[in-house]
């Protein structure tokens, strides 16, 4: 399979567009949605039956033969991620995912929740409500600039206070794009007994997953980013020893029926999604392998990563093992430093050149997060690098000061 232009035939995309945002909502393949529609239209032939019971375990009459549909596609995706199915339920999104662990978390007065400074807004609000909730707090640790996996590790590990109870940890980072040290930060949390909540939003599909060895308490994760699933589709896992206590975002049918049930069975919703992700993840074992895409992203990233920061004479400072499907790179000052200045630029981009991609200020710079997958290539990177100039010209590079905002 030869990756590059030739794949956008693959994809839905308007003609003219360059995309270099697949990690924001994610695009899914054209195959993979009419594998959705099929599923839509076969449900539609009998509502009823496939819904109430052939998707979950049912009390809603005698089930048909064989596991439920949503376990069994359950058990596919739990493989794909080095897990068990049975410790493994579908969500709509991560944040979805994250609710249903904070708001089941035994937090009381005075407990403390961690997040980085790299921390997904979304997953902060919720962290937020839960602890105003209980009065409980949220504290920020500010993460060290450059990014170097050792110090990250260091700056969560030095955090941890008398009542600090849960930390949420990226697997990768949302804006910063950088692979997150998530299994040597877990140990070192909880040797100091506090848990984890991992939010991997922008992980399956991007990187090699085995949830089990990463030594979390709770792992979230988008399929409808890197893994090509119709959206919304994301997964829950909890370690066995934390799933009698964890409870769906919506409660429904499934109360008091034990993990699976319960977040399976939340009421009518279309499951054509999570039905799907079978599907997707076998379409990339038949394009090459989740490890050929994987690669092909990769040095797609990292060299586009050095292409931009080249062109704009800036700094492009994380090592290459910290570089996943993504990078990020700081604009020329003359790009500006506002979270105004970011979407205006991203604005200009997209309706005047044609050209979608993440802007966003940090550190005193406005940055651009590119994300690669098999429908891009190289000069998908210089159109990028060449618009930029254009607008906003190319500086000298400067010291970008650990800490400044």
């Amino acid at each position: 399979m030869e990756f590059g232009k030739a794949m956008l035939a693959e994809w839905s995309f308007e003609p003219g567009t360059t995309y270099l945002n697949h990690g924001t909502v994610g695009v899914t393949p054209r195959r993979i949605m009419a594998v959705q529609q099929a599923i839509r239209d076969e449900i539609e032939r009998h509502p009823s039956r496939v819904m109430l019971r052939e998707l979950a375990v049912t009390s809603f009459g005698r089930p048909v033969d064989g596991p439920p549909r949503l376990r069994a596609a359950a058990d596919e995706v739990a493989a794909f991620l080095g897990a068990r199915g049975e410790d493994l339920v579908f969500v709509d999104n991560i944040t979805t995912g994250a609710n249903s662990v904070l708001r089941s978390f035994p937090l009381s007065a005075g407990d403390e929740i961690l997040v980085s400074g790299l921390v997904y807004g979304g997953v902060l609000r919720a962290a937020l409500y839960a602890a105003r909730e209980r009065g409980a707090t949220v504290r920020t640790v500010e993460m060290p600039y450059p990014f170097r996996a050792e110090r990250l590790v260091e700056a969560y590990a030095a955090a941890v206070g008398p009542r600090t109870r849960l930390a949420i940890v990226e697997h990768v980072t949302a804006q910063s794009a950088v692979v997150f040290p998530l299994r040597e930060t877990a140990a070192r949390l909880r040797a100091r007994g506090v848990m984890v909540l991992a939010d991997g939003a922008h992980a399956p599909g991007s990187i090699p997953v085995d949830i089990p060895s990463l030594g979390v308490d709770y792992y979230t994760a988008n399929l409808h980013k890197w893994a090509w699933v119709p959206r919304s589709s994301a997964i829950l896992w909890a370690a066995p020893d934390r799933q009698k206590e964890l409870r769906p975002a919506v409660i429904s049918w499934g109360l008091d029926q034990g993990f699976k049930a319960e977040f399976d069975m939340i009421g009518t919703k279309d499951p054509s999604t999570h039905l799907s992700a079978p599907a997707a993840i076998a379409l990339m074992h038949e394009w090459g392998g989740p490890e050929a895409i994987q690669t092909y992203n990769h040095d797609l990233a990292w060299t586009g990563a050095h292409r931009l920061a080249e062109r704009w004479q800036t700094t492009f400072d994380v090592p290459e093992a910290m570089v996943g499907t993504m990078a990020t790179v700081p604009l020329p000052e003359s790009a500006g430093s506002s979270p105004a200045e970011a979407m205006a630029l991203r604005d200009a981009l997209l309706f005047e050149d044609g050209i979608e991609v993440q802007m966003h200020a940090y550190r005193g710079r406005v940055w651009a997060r590119i994300s690669a997958q098999i429908y891009n290539a190289m000069e998908d990177i210089d159109r990028l690098a060449a618009a930029v100039s254009r607008r906003v010209g190319a500086g000298a590079p400067r010291e970008i000061v650990p800490g400044a905002r």
